[in-house]
């Protein structure tokens, strides 16, 4: 591995998973999507692993996908994307996930968020999907799994606007399930992965899979139909406009084509 990812084995069965791309406010690169996935397919094939914690550490959780590399992709390379596998890997972790949450989960780090069993937030935690902004939409399951969190009014305001919410309005959502003061969203999220992990692990796994099929029906056909919205929005004039909008720093002038 490249360093993207810092992966630590925790006492009593927890590994804590930890985004390692500071610089870039742990941006969700190919490299580190590919980093991830293959951290949770070990996870899930190691029998001593039986909780899973993901954080981006104590500033931010991860701020979205990165620009640079998606303006590079056309239509072809959007529908071809390898990021698609990575994030269904994701999505296959069977065992407990939780995600401890601390300021900027945004685009695909909200999206990666969603993909948690449980979120701790930190009080600095927002979370957002600003795809909108940039001429395009959510292509990792955000217009699919925020629905099913937020409800549909929470879920067209935060897509359709871009605008962010705060922890305090996630959790009254249902996108969390705790607040805390930001030095202890880790520690929050290891001691409940630790409670879990002393739970009988083949009831633990049925029991996230009963779960998922009450909350996830028709999500299959819902992702399909969102990637291939994602994929033809690389072919107009607005998406191409929005990435180098961002890239230059300055607002985006859209014209509808």
């Amino acid at each position: 591995m490249s360093g993207l990812l810092h992966v630590v084995n925790n006492l009593n069965g927890v590994r804590l998973v930890t985004l390692n791309r500071p610089e870039a406010l742990n941006a969700l690169n190919t490299p580190l999507l590919e980093e991830l996935a293959c951290a949770l397919d070990l996870a899930q094939t190691t029998p001593e692993v039986l909780a899973v914690v993901m954080t981006g550490g104590s500033k931010v959780f991860a701020a979205g996908a990165d620009i640079k590399e998606m303006a590079a992709l056309d239509l072809v390379g959007t529908l071809s994307d390898a990021r698609q596998h990575c994030w269904q890997r994701v999505s296959h972790f069977r065992k407990p996930l939780i995600a401890a949450v601390n300021g900027l989960a945004l685009g695909a780090g909200c999206e990666l968020a969603l993909h948690a069993d449980i979120v701790i937030a930190g009080e600095n935690a927002k979370f957002g999907q600003p795809e909108i902004k940039l001429g395009i939409i959510p292509g990792a399951g955000g217009t699919q799994r925020l629905p099913h969190v937020v409800g549909k009014s929470l879920a067209m305001q935060m897509i359709l606007t871009g605008e962010p919410i705060n922890a305090h309005q996630a959790l009254r959502a249902g996108l969390v399930s705790e607040v805390t003061a930001p030095e202890v969203t880790l520690e929050r999220a290891l001691h409940l992965a630790h409670a879990i992990a002393r739970q009988a692990p083949i009831a633990v796994c049925l029991a996230k899979e009963a779960v998922l099929t009450a909350v996830e029906a028709n999500l299959n056909a819902g992702m399909r139909m969102e990637r291939k919205a994602f994929a033809l929005l690389a072919a107009t004039q607005d998406r191409q406009e929005g990435l180098l909008a961002f890239q230059d720093r300055r607002p985006p002038h859209f014209i509808g084509r």
